[in-house]
């Protein structure tokens, strides 16, 4: 069994989806491992990581403006407020979805589904370096 890693660093311009489906499927090029694992993780809790639909970005804003809703950002509901009234629902949002994603590899290439796309979701208002690291294992 093979393993390789690459650290990816993802500009964010601010709270928004953004895909980076590409730059995976980049790195399991690299890798050369035909069948196996990608392992996603990304290094942060105010921002993370969904597989979600590639195609209608309607879904994309539907998810949003749910999350919005469901985490408001008011201060008056939080303790934790010194970093913005942002913060502490980033970190709920985070809590609520995932910071790693696990993809199988069959034939060299991301087992994604038609319709899937993979995606960082910050959380934050204002623009962050994110880091991503993929771990792809296998033969």
């Amino acid at each position: 069994m093979s393993h390789y890693q690459k650290l990816l660093q993802i500009q964010t311009a601010g709270k928004s989806l953004y895909k980076i489906t590409s730059k995976i499927e980049s790195v399991v090029a690299e890798s050369g491992i035909e069948t196996g694992l990608c392992t996603l993780f990304l290094r942060h809790t105010s921002a993370s990581l969904i597989i979600q639909e590639n195609a209608d970005p309607d879904v994309l804003t539907d998810l949003s403006n749910f999350f919005a809703k469901l985490v408001p950002e008011d201060n008056r509901l939080y303790i934790h407020t010194t970093e913005g009234s942002d913060d502490m629902p980033a970190h709920i949002r985070t809590v609520l979805t995932k910071t790693s994603e696990q993809i199988p590899v069959y034939r060299g290439r991301l087992a994604l589904g038609t319709w899937q796309g993979i995606y960082i979701w910050e959380h934050r208002q204002r623009s962050h370096q994110r880091e991503l690291l993929v771990h792809i294992s296998g033969d």
